[in-house]
């Protein structure tokens, strides 16, 4: 290779790792002051100089300040100042390009200031900094003897320093942000004494000549448990259609130029707020933003918006046009919970879109605790509003599954979603009391129910303390039966959650969004590493690790499925995973490197018949024996399973028992494919019953067979999460269960408060009835009887 090469290959690595640490650093950084000693600490290691140095103009545009520096003398941080038209860092400032000399005392603009003792560095290099095209300081490199920098070297330090302008000035913003905090914090306690005051020296005050407006309620779907009453913050958001619309496309190259140093800017953005959520909540809370920092990296998604750029379009349309390609895909699928992620891609284009138009980044400022309105509520917006302020949130879009709802549950605030209705009409001047529990919403309550929420509230927080203690009690009826409760999982975000509950571990995990959240099938390495964090992040309690569920209507942006014209019976699932095996066989081998880091197991989803099991099996092996030879260590005895969701293997579950270790009834496809009804589709929704006897009598011999076979039966799906179904289940036989985190507490304590011989009862009387309507009727008598 030639010496030119090499050198902006070696210039080019330099670069890149250099940006990888700044990103990495940041999270680890307090302030601007701390980022910007970091910065200068890191830049200085990795380029080999005796010398980083960072100065920032102060607000005049004139005086150049020297902020941060690694090699000169720290006493002169902060004191060390000089006009834009002085020294050879006003030079850069003036010339707004790069200053690179090998012998800088003997240039005529060399300034000497006597608190640096920089008179024994020789060779200079400045680069200028800039916020939004306007120049915001002046990054230095140093060094004692004569250095001439390569072209390969200043180009890399160019975009280095493109970079560290994004970062200074998110950081410049926290700061001004914390300060105004403490000031507001300030005013606001003295404004407290002040209404105290007022309240002792008044009396007899009422309202007068102020019209009550007209009390009602609305009904969305309940999301996050709990009760609220205050006034509203309305949220309202550019949609960015005046930015398309008045965005005229320049030539093509320079719209790429545009576009990458946007998308620069929108993972700082990114890694900001990522880092506070880690600081407010926790890693795993912030997981989603790493994942966000995976699209914002990704070859695909940037080929396609390049892709656009080429053929004409602004930038700014180019990532709208690709992120809406992106979330189309998403909002198509079937799976609520993959479904729900196209906001995840929302929120990436806005940001990039934003940071095109020179938006810096923004943050919602609550004054006073109030319950959130909005059209839609992103993973940005949770990450940086007061979460010590919110009384609830109601949304128009989003549902259970969206991660505004997870983080609500998270911080136990109460949250309705629902359709456009549920805010239409509502104003900041409005009461609002919010029931996350039922989905009401009732907008200027009258006082008689306003005393009953107040009731509810008392007695939601009595039942609330109950359940916590509960967390870490097992799971056991009262004549001494034990129940097992594990979580259903799709994130790392969703960690914490499930051990807030007390989940006894994981009982699916779905690893369909790492293959949605990317632009092209994630290596066998990537998948390593996300099934590692997840199997530490239980420790020993068990992991059952789904396999790729996806085909027909959960189709990928990088992968098209063959199009069906019935898409849930068609070419899905273990289906298409044992046609695709050369994926398959990257993802079995990704859980068995992992299997060695927790106790994971293999579960297989849509399997219908004994010939699938035993080709999983060879292929298993092979993956094993690939392994072996490549001398990665695993589980060879990890545990296998199947989902038991189709009537076919209802049928046959006495001979699928004796190819594997366990079974998992996946109730939400089972209840659909046995009564073959959507239940997304609401023409044939009243079809869909789970306690219509077809249904109950197939829980009942899976779990019969499993019993007979000594092996373990759990069952999974949105059935497990009401507490007299538990009690049903559990008198079928069903002492495993999986289910969304935030109602375990719920299920623990109606099985602690039952006996088995009466959820045995229970199961005997509704086995035995001849219609759903009859077995809902008799376990809402069930429910009362037993105080569910």
């Amino acid at each position: 290779m030639p010496r030119e090469s090499v050198a902006k290959k070696n210039a080019e690595s330099m670069g890149l790792r250099i940006l990888e640490d700044i990103s990495a650093l940041i999270l680890h950084s307090h302030d601007l002051q701390d980022t910007l000693n970091n910065i200068v600490t890191l830049i200085a290691r990795r380029m080999g100089s005796d010398v980083c140095s960072i100065y920032l103009l102060e607000d005049d545009g004139e005086t150049l300040v020297l902020q941060a520096s690694k090699g000169l003398a720290r006493s002169a941080v902060g004191k060390v100042r000089m006009n834009t038209s002085e020294g050879l860092t006003g030079l850069v400032v003036e010339q707004r390009g790069v200053v690179a000399l090998e012998d800088a005392p003997s240039h005529p603009r060399y300034k000497y200031f006597r608190e640096t003792k920089e008179e024994r560095f020789l060779s200079f290099l400045g680069l200028p900094l800039f916020e939004r095209k306007s120049p915001a300081g002046v990054l230095i490199i140093q060094t004692i003897e004569p250095r001439s920098f390569t072209r390969e070297e200043i180009s890399a330090l160019t975009t280095i320093a493109c970079q560290i302008s994004s970062i200074i000035m998110n950081a410049k913003l926290l700061d001004h942000i914390r300060k105004k905090e403490e000031e507001r914090a300030f005013f606001e306690r003295e404004l407290e004494k002040l209404k105290t005051i007022e309240k002792s020296t008044l009396t007899g005050a009422g309202q007068t000549g102020k019209q009550r407006a007209r009390p009602r309620m609305i009904t969305g779907t309940a999301v996050s448990p709990g009760f609220s009453l205050g006034k509203v913050y309305i949220i309202t958001r550019d949609s960015g259609k005046n930015i398309l619309e008045l965005e005229k496309a320049g030539a093509p190259a320079e719209e790429r130029k545009r576009f990458h140093i946007a998308l620069e800017r929108a993972r700082i953005e990114t890694i900001y707020l990522e880092k506070r959520v880690v600081e407010t909540l926790s890693k795993e809370d912030a997981a989603i933003f790493h994942t966000h920092l995976m699209i914002l990296e990704d070859r695909g998604f940037i080929s396609k918006v390049q892709e656009r750029i080429d053929g004409g379009l602004g930038a700014a349309r180019a990532v709208h046009d690709a992120v809406s390609y992106y979330v189309n895909a998403f909002s198509r699928m079937e799976d609520p919970y993959l479904r729900e992620r196209s906001a995840d891609m929302e929120d990436i284009g806005r940001r990039i879109i934003g940071c095109l138009a020179g938006n810096g980044p923004t943050r919602i400022i609550l004054r006073e605790k109030r319950i959130i309105i909005a059209e839609d509520i992103l993973p940005s917006d949770l990450a940086t509003l007061d979460h010590g302020k919110i009384l609830g949130i109601i949304t128009a879009g989003g549902d259970s599954n969206s991660h505004a709802a997870i983080m609500a549950r998270s911080l136990g605030i109460p949250a309705v979603f629902g359709g456009k209705e549920l805010i239409a009409g509502i104003s900041p001047r409005d009461d609002v009391i919010i029931d996350g529990n039922t989905g009401c919403i009732f907008v200027n309550p009258e006082s008689k129910v306003r005393e009953e929420y107040e009731r509810l509230h008392h007695d939601y927080h009595v039942k609330k303390r109950e359940l916590d203690g509960l967390r870490d009690v097992p799971a056991v009826t009262t004549d001494g039966v034990r129940a097992c409760l594990r979580a259903n999982i799709g994130l790392l975000s969703d960690i914490r959650i499930a051990l807030a509950n007390g989940a006894e571990g994981v009982g699916l995990y779905r690893t369909e969004f790492p293959y949605m959240a990317r632009n092209s099938f994630p290596t066998r390495k990537e998948q390593y590493r996300l099934y590692k964090r997840i199997l530490e992040g239980f420790e020993n309690l068990p992991v059952t690790i789904r396999t790729l569920d996806i085909g027909g209507d959960k189709g990928l942006p990088y992968f098209t499925c063959p199009k069906e014209d019935n898409p849930f019976m068609g070419w899905r699932s273990i289906r298409f995973s044992l046609e695709r095996d050369d994926i398959f066989r990257e993802q079995l081998a990704a859980v068995l490197m992992a299997s060695v880091h927790g106790k994971a197991n293999i579960m297989f989803p849509m399997v219908s018949s004994v010939d699938e099991i035993r080709t999983i099996r060879g292929i298993l092996a092979e993956v094993m024996e690939e392994l072996e030879k490549e001398n990665h260590a695993f589980d060879r005895n990890i545990s296998l399973g199947i989902m038991v969701e189709l009537p076919a293997a209802v049928q046959t579950a006495h001979q699928l028992i004796k190819e594997v270790d366990f079974f998992s009834i996946g109730t939400n496809d089972l209840i659909q494919y046995t009564l073959a009804a959507d239940r997304n589709n609401p023409k044939v929704k009243k079809y869909y019953d789970p306690y219509h006897p077809a249904v109950l009598h197939s829980i009942r011999r899976v779990a019969e067979v499993g019993m007979l076979a000594g092996k373990r039966v759990s069952l999974c799906g949105e059935m497990a999460a009401d507490p007299v179904n538990a009690v049903l289940l559990l008198g079928m036989g069903i002492c495993d269960f999986s289910l969304s985190a935030p109602y375990i507490p719920a299920i623990k304590q109606a099985i602690r408060k039952t006996s088995n011989r009466k959820a045995e009862e229970v199961a005997r009387q509704a086995l035995g009835m001849e219609s759903g309507t009859e077995i809902r009727r008799y376990l809402q008598e069930v429910k009362r009887e037993l105080g569910l």
